[in-house]
């Protein structure tokens, strides 16, 4: 049985952005939240972690979890760089002075952890290319700096071999979506203690919807489970979280989809529901 989905967006709704946005804009939706939460009791999930809002909704969330018998982590808001990918889920900083005070702001908000963005999302109307510029090798590397010396385990949105290295190499403490990494990147993954959360829901669940080139979808897809069964015959940290909530990621049934995307890899070894479960016990640990 599916226990938990360690990557969820509580205010979005999995088919409209736009409509979420402006329904929480007017304030958290407390009937919203308590719906969806109960949901994910209702389906025996109890772990939950959020990747970040500029609402207030996964710190409310938080704050009534218990009541539905689950576990609920959040960063408060997710951190980008100004002009770059993340205002849909969180601030933007302009200098490293910035961002430590968002940092800062996180703790005083009693934050679980911090949420950052290194790169763009994959463009799927064009060639599945990462949008937009990555953060430098020295930004990435400070940013993971300042949140670990603050105390926090660092959750970081980050597509392309370059930018994921980077962040490996500097002690992420959790990679989200990952797309696109390369044998070295794999490598340097199973030697660190970062887990990897692929995602895979997001891509697999468009294929057949007429939105984008199947074609396209099933080739990111593929390289994506590859991947994964890379990262787990070396040795990697996997967990399954599925960006609930994102289009097409409905909550709850996104969780059990993303198992049966994993579950699907051919090849995986056999104990991979051990090792899920295992990354899962290292991100309750450290988030």
């Amino acid at each position: 049985m599916v226990r938990a989905d360690c990557h969820i967006h509580i205010f979005m709704n999995g088919s409209d952005y736009r409509a979420a946005r402006d329904q929480y804009r007017r304030g958290v939706d407390e009937a919203d939240v308590r719906r969806k939460l109960q949901g994910y009791a209702d389906a025996g999930i109890t772990y939950l972690r959020d990747g970040g809002d500029p609402y207030g909704a996964g710190m409310f969330a938080r704050q009534i979890a218990p009541e539905y018998g689950i576990t609920y982590r959040s960063p408060v808001f997710a951190i980008h760089r100004e002009g770059c990918y993340g205002a849909i889920v969180g601030r933007a900083f302009t200098d490293m002075k910035e961002y430590a005070a968002l940092v800062r702001e996180v703790r005083l908000s009693e934050g679980d952890f911090i949420k950052v963005m290194f790169s763009g999302i994959l463009d799927f109307a064009s060639d599945g290319s990462v949008s937009g510029t990555p953060l430098t090798r020295g930004e990435i590397t400070e940013m993971i700096h300042i949140a670990h010396e603050e105390g926090y385990a660092v959750m970081a949105h980050v597509n392309g071999a370059v930018p994921v290295l980077a962040a490996i190499e500097a002690g992420l403490d959790s990679i989200e979506h990952g797309y696109y990494m390369d044998e070295t990147c794999l490598q340097a993954l199973a030697e660190s203690h970062c887990v990897w959360v692929p995602t895979l829901s997001p891509v697999c669940s468009m294929i057949g919807a007429g939105r984008f080139d199947d074609a396209l979808l099933e080739r990111i897809a593929l390289d994506q489970q590859r991947n994964v069964l890379r990262a787990l015959e070396l040795g990697a940290l996997v967990a399954s979280g599925s960006d609930a909530g994102a289009w097409m990621v409905p909550h709850v049934q996104a969780a059990m989809d993303e198992d049966r995307y994993l579950h699907q890899i051919p090849g995986p070894p056999g104990d991979l529901d051990e090792r899920l479960e295992q990354a899962l016990q290292e991100i309750r640990t450290r988030f």
